[in-house]
């Protein structure tokens, strides 16, 4: 059986790396969801919430729009740490 889910249960491994470089960019999730609301994403600051927190599924799209607005690559959001 295939199982969409990382190891911990999350729905993605971008979340965690979402919310490192908004809180270095010094802005809220509501400004984040703002600023992807201006490249065309139609997301709200709840949707920002489930993403960093892992409870919802990010597509490719979702993921590009947010390597544009957080001014990092694609790769960058998708890097997981190696233990």
């Amino acid at each position: 059986m295939f199982i969409n889910k990382t190891k911990e249960g999350k729905n993605n491994i971008c979340g965690a790396n979402v919310s490192k470089f908004r809180k270095g960019m010094g802005i809220s999730q509501r400004e984040l969801a703002d600023r992807l609301q201006l490249v065309g994403l139609d997301v709200d600051k709840n949707a920002v919430q489930r993403m960093e927190s892992g409870q919802r599924f990010v597509t490719d799209i979702e993921l590009v729009c947010l390597a544009k607005v957080l001014d990092c690559g694609v790769a960058a959001l998708l890097e997981t740490e190696q233990a």
